[in-house]
């Protein structure tokens, strides 16, 4: 299941060894409102998880990277976080994108990124999550998420393109990664994202937290 309530079991489901951990946070701050996913390796995950977790890791990178000329709808960029899953024959029962308030709403239109048609053009300044999944019953669950910003790209064409800036500043678990099945493309993108991290996180933190920091956004 996407979205796990300890209410729908009798007892609680335990975190054990050797599997995978979905978290799915956020919060509403003075300055703007956060959601967040992140799938952490408890222990050893199966190389089957890894697998799993790698190919999702490749459809949220393919939509992080995308360019768009004006006027495209989520719609017709949800396959970009699919086409991996999809070559393997895999996919994810929920939508690929939702909007995000400022001071409102976690889950805000009306721009989506889903199968679903939506007709609403994703415009600069606009805030999407970027949220591909993969979940096998009763075995395990994966999940990336990022929030996207909207921006005009500079390119050396003739057209005005769109694509996302990660708002996001988090580390993505590199103990679950299959790094072979990686372009060398995927690879600069996750180094590149985790210098990001690091450079704006690291003056903000100190001790243990640092020394953990510092070993997650270690290049690939």
């Amino acid at each position: 299941m996407c979205h796990y309530n300890h209410e729908n079991q009798e007892v609680p489901g335990p975190i054990i060894q050797d599997t995978l951990y979905l978290v799915d946070s956020g919060g509403q701050y003075l300055d703007g409102t956060t959601d967040i996913t992140r799938t952490i390796a408890i222990g050893t995950p199966s190389d089957e998880m890894k697998r799993q977790f790698t190919l999702v890791l490749k459809g949220h990178i393919s939509l992080a990277s995308a360019l768009f000329p004006r006027g495209t709808c989520g719609h017709q960029l949800d396959v970009l976080a699919r086409q991996h899953l999809w070559a393997n024959g895999f996919d994810y029962d929920h939508g690929t994108g939702h909007g995000v308030g400022h001071f409102l709403s976690v889950h805000e239109g009306p721009q989506r990124i889903a199968k679903a048609v939506n007709n609403t053009p994703l415009v600069p300044g606009m805030v999407l999550s970027n949220e591909p999944g993969y979940y096998r019953a009763d075995e395990f669950g994966i999940r990336i998420e990022n929030l996207e910003l909207v921006v005009e790209k500079a390119t050396s064409g003739d057209s005005v393109m769109y694509g996302f800036e990660a708002l996001t500043r988090c580390p993505i678990d590199k103990r679950n990664i299959v790094t072979e099945l990686l372009t060398e493309g995927e690879k600069s993108w996750l180094n590149q994202y985790h210098q990001k991290v690091w450079s704006d996180v690291s003056p903000l933190v100190e001790g243990e937290a640092l020394v953990w920091l510092e070993e997650a956004c270690k290049a690939l």
